[in-house]
C-alpha cells in the first residue's frame, strides 16, 4: 500500500473511529484499525466485535493499492501532531510507515487478512421509519437508558415496532420514557439497541440513513459510514404496563418556570418536595441535613385541594430539557404515586420519593 492523504481528512477518519477500537489490550487486532485500497478510495475500519464502524472516503491519491492495520491509537496521535498538508502512507514488510516532510514514522502491523469480517447488509430487511425521527428519539430517552444493570436488556432501549406505530423506550427502572409514532410500517418488530450504539449513533449520523436488521445485528448505511452493532438478546419489560392508564390530576405548566424553580433548589439538593396550589407552586428542599430551600411561583390551577410530590430534580430535569414545547402536562395520581409528564408525542413516567 502506498497512498497520499490530507491529513486533515485521515485526521477526521481516525477520530470517527477511536470509539470502536479495543484500547484494553494492544495485543489484539481489535486495537487496530484496518486500511484498504479499493476503486480508489480509502476504506477504514475498526471494531470491538460488539460495535463497529467503516469509513470510506475517494480524497486521496493512491500509488500502490493494499491492505494494512496499524494501531489505531497511536496512528491518530501521529497524525494529530504533524501539520496540515499531505501525508504519505505505505507500507513495507511488516511496518507501515508514515511520513510528511522531515518526519517519519514507524507502527507494526498485524496481519490484515486476519481482521474481523463485518456483516453484510445487503440481503437483510430493511427498517422502513423515518431515520430522523428515530436519531431525535434516541437523544430524548438517552438519559433513561439503564447502566450496569444485571438484565441487559434495560442496558439498552427497546424500539417496538407494530403495522400502524412504533415506540421508542428506555427505563433505568426509577423512571420510564417514551416517543409514540402513528406511522405505517408494515411489521411487528422489537430490537434492544444497546446504549453504547445509541451513542454512536447521534454522534455519527443525523439524517439519510438506511437501517437494515437481523436478529443479530442493527447495520446502519449512509453516504461515508456502514456502522453495525450487536443487538441486545433478551426481553424488555412490559412497558405499556407501567404507563397509567387513568389520571387524577392534570395540569399545563410553563416548562421555563418549572426550570428555573427547580434549579433554585438544587443549590442545596437534588430532592425536591413541590406543592401544586390553585394560585401557586411551592418548591422546597428535601435535604438530610439544617440547610433550606424555598422558591414559588403564582399560578392559576384548576385545583379544590393542594397536592404534594417529591421528585428527583434530574429526572424531572431530563426531561424538560429534551422538549421544545414552551408548555407541557405533569399528571398526577395522588403523593406517593407514580407522575407522567408529556410534550407532545414523548412521555415519561417517574416514581415519585416517598414524603
Amino acid at each position: 500500500m502506498n497512498i497520499t492523504i490530507q491529513n486533515s481528512v485521515l485526521d477526521n477518519i481516525l477520530t470517527s473511529l477511536q470509539p470502536f477500537l479495543d484500547k484494553k489490550d494492544s495485543s489484539q487486532i481489535t486495537s487496530h484499525i484496518y486500511l484498504e485500497t479499493k476503486n480508489n478510495q480509502l476504506i477504514c475500519k475498526a471494531t470491538d466485535f460488539e460495535i463497529g464502524l467503516s469509513t470510506i472516503t475517494d480524497s486521496l491519491t493512491i500509488k500502490e493499492q493494499g491492505i494494512a492495520t496499524a494501531n489505531g491509537k497511536q496512528l491518530l496521535d501521529i497524525i494529530k501532531h504533524l501539520k496540515d498538508g499531505e501525508v504519505n502512507i505505505y507500507t513495507n514488510e511488516e511496518n507501515l510507515h508514515i511520513q510528511q516532510n522531515k518526519s517519519s514514522f514507524k507502527l507494526a502491523t498485524f496481519n490484515a487478512q486476519e481482521f474481523p469480517i463485518f456483516p453484510e447488509y445487503e440481503n437483510l430487511p430493511k427498517l422502513e421509519i423515518n431515520s430522523l425521527e428515530l436519531i431525535t428519539s434516541m437523544k430524548k430517552i438517552f438519559p433513561v437508558i439503564d447502566i450496569n444493570n444485571q438484565k441487559r436488556e434495560l442496558n439498552g432501549a427497546l424500539l417496538d415496532i407494530r403495522e400502524y406505530s412504533y415506540n421508542f423506550i428506555a427505563t433505568d427502572t426509577k423512571r420510564l420514557a417514551i416517543i409514540k409514532f402513528e406511522n405505517a410500517t408494515g411489521n411487528n418488530l422489537a430490537l434492544i439497541f444497546p446504549k453504547k450504539a445509541i451513542t454512536e449513533i447521534q454522534r455519527l449520523f443525523s439524517d439519510n440513513i438506511e437501517l437494515f436488521y437481523n436478529e443479530k445485528n442493527l447495520i446502519i448505511k449512509s453516504q461515508n459510514y456502514i456502522f453495525f452493532s450487536h443487538l441486545i438478546n433478551g426481553k424488555f419489560p412490559d412497558y405499556e404496563r407501567i404507563i397509567p392508564k387513568e389520571v387524577q390530576t392534570e395540569l399545563t405548566l410553563s416548562k421555563s418556570a418549572i426550570i428555573e424553580s427547580i434549579k433554585v433548589i438544587n443549590s442545596v439538593t437534588n430532592d425536591v418536595k413541590i406543592t401544586f396550589k390553585s394560585n401557586e407552586i411551592l418548591f422546597e428542599s428535601l435535604s438530610q441535613d439544617n440547610s433550606e430551600a424555598k422558591t414559588q411561583i403564582e399560578v392559576n390551577l384548576p385545583l379544590n385541594e393542594d397536592i404534594e410530590i417529591g421528585i428527583n430534580s434530574r429526572h424531572v430535569l431530563d426531561f424538560l430539557s429534551q422538549i421544545n414545547t414552551v408548555e407541557f402536562t405533569w399528571y398526577l395520581n395522588g403523593k406517593n404515586n407514580p407522575f407522567m409528564l408529556k410534550s407532545e408525542n414523548f412521555s415519561t413516567v417517574i416514581m415519585p420519593i416517598i414524603l
